[in-house]
């Protein structure tokens, strides 16, 4: 269903949309390919085309393959029933890549450590890194005009397996390209993404960098090299800067979209997603139409997976059908949600309000950043309860720590909800294991308590909490997560950040494994 244009309402023309969604896949398809060969290597390159024989194939890609398990979860939920724990499950489920963060926040969620709390624990070496801004294009694909809406939905998905610049540098890149489908000037776009991200996180500092250079009038290459070395305390392969080279394509690309693509992939480090990011930028710009065939026809319009379980999947077999099944995927979130810019037979109209939302972002930034890495969200029949947690759920033995107890969400006013938490011998809570919340209506509560571990009787206990609203005769059990400090390893050391010799024999020998020339 297609809807009729209204005064004072912004629509978009539905060809042109699904051209702009074509486009978006076909630009991440060519810009992953482009940059693979390069994957992980420290110097810059001088690509200006394909290096490998692909006889009509594009590479495997996880920057689209994650993407294509959320479609499912989208499908199969509607977009406003998930939340970051459905999501865990479906990455459990169909998302086979064991590196780095991806499957650190796997072995959290087994363990208890749900999201968000999967990519926060124990995961200092990877939560700032490249896994999520890489999957962004699915959401912003689904609210084209609107990154205010998008950036709840890029935190939602970043925090599985990430956590602070690694969640900002999703909510950037879904931001960007949301308003990507109604702004084609690229400096306006990265105004709006900022916008919605912290001023002082190293995100927003690498991509001022950029922007600095690209006003002085400096080459690409003087950018990149402030770049790697503003960001060499953080180690390669790590959001701030590989988001910077992505935007560094797109100052000195000037809108040229295999000048583009090509930059971002020389600047080196994480080549497949700078350069698949970059393409799918341009291809929601330009449109599947204006994309040249001198980078389409090598690829084909295939889609070839390599991080995920295809079995149950349903995966799209080529970029056409992604495309469709987005499309889809619009139309049924536009019914759930009236006030979005909508698909139309007509013209593309995009009214003064849409405008003046893009442009500012104080609003989103203040409810998408205000969601904290340490909490979890209960959800009951009668509102969420909230854990958050002073420090973490990996804690030791007589470390202390303050947890903030919430409740909201709540549609009746003065009862009261009791929670009692049903403490492990030796554990102590003060001011004791039991407290009481008063429900208000649409608005929440906070109450702050302190819990000393005893000892462990495993390496994960999950307290029992029991939960009772006081006109209601039955509980509501949860459990809290608590981990022993030193008793799981998850990180894993693949290189020391001063040997490229051994990043680049790691990025080949994955290489070999994916089939990767």
């Amino acid at each position: 269903m297609f809807y009729k244009q209204t005064p004072g309402a912004s629509f978009m023309n539905r060809k042109e949309y699904r051209d702009k969604v074509l486009g978006c896949w076909t630009g991440k398809n060519i810009g992953g390919t482009l940059g693979a060969p390069m994957e992980g290597r420290r110097e810059t390159f001088d690509v200006t085309g394909y290096v490998q024989d692909l006889r009509g194939n594009p590479a495997p890609n996880d920057d689209l393959d994650l993407q294509l398990v959320w479609l499912r979860a989208v499908e199969d939920h509607g977009i406003y029933n998930l939340n970051e724990r459905i999501l865990g499950e479906y990455w459990l489920r169909f998302i086979t890549g064991p590196w780095n963060e991806y499957g650190i926040g796997k072995f959290n969620m087994v363990n208890g450590l749900l999201p968000p709390l999967s990519g926060f624990c124990s995961n200092d070496q990877w939560k700032n890194s490249n896994g999520a801004w890489i999957r962004s294009e699915i959401w912003a694909c689904l609210f084209p005009g609107e990154p205010d809406e998008v950036a709840s939905f890029a935190w939602m998905d970043a925090c599985v397996d990430h956590a602070d610049d690694g969640i900002y540098a999703e909510i950037f890149t879904a931001t960007l390209e949301a308003a990507a489908f109604v702004e084609n000037d690229v400096d306006k776009l990265i105004d709006i993404a900022l916008a919605r991200i912290p001023a002082d996180c190293r995100v927003a500092r690498s991509v001022g960098i950029a922007r600095a250079e690209f006003a002085a009038g400096s080459d690409w290459k003087t950018a990149r090299e402030r770049i790697v070395e503003d960001s060499r305390d953080l180690g390669w392969f790590q959001a701030p800067a590989n988001v910077a080279f992505a935007v560094v394509g797109l100052l000195w690309g000037r809108g040229d979209f295999g000048r583009s693509i090509c930059i971002a992939v020389n600047c080196g480090d994480d080549t497949d997603c700078t350069g698949a990011t970059c393409g799918a930028v341009l291809g929601i710009i330009l449109g599947r139409s204006r994309i040249p065939e001198t980078w389409t026809a090598p690829i084909g319009e295939g889609i070839k997976t390599v991080a995920v379980n295809p079995y149950q999947l349903n995966l799209p077999e080529t970029l056409d059908e992604l495309t469709d099944r987005v499309l889809c995927c619009k139309l049924e979130t536009d019914f759930a949600n009236p006030t979005l810019m909508r698909l139309t037979d007509g013209e593309t109209v995009v009214d003064a309000e849409l405008r003046e939302r893009l442009a500012d972002g104080t609003e989103c930034a203040k409810r998408v950043l205000s969601k904290s890495s340490r909490a979890l969200d209960f959800p009951l029949l009668w509102g969420t309860f909230t854990v958050e947690y002073g420090k973490g759920p990996v804690t030791a033995p007589g470390e202390t720590q303050t947890l903030k107890l919430g409740f909201h969400d709540c549609m009746f006013n003065c009862l009261s909800l009791s929670a009692e938490w049903q403490l492990p011998e030796g554990w102590e809570m003060s001011p004791g294991n039991r407290q009481t919340l008063m429900t208000r209506e649409f608005c929440g509560h906070v109450l702050e308590i302190r819990i000393t571990p005893g000892l462990f009787p495993a390496s994960t206990v999950h307290i029992p909490v029991k939960l009772e609203l006081s006109d209601r005769n039955y509980p509501f059990w949860i459990t809290v997560p608590f981990q022993l400090a030193g008793s799981i390893r998850s990180e894993y050391p693949l290189f020391a950040p001063d040997e490229p010799d051994a990043r680049n024999r790691l990025a080949a020998r994955r290489n070999a494994l994916l089939g990767r020339s």
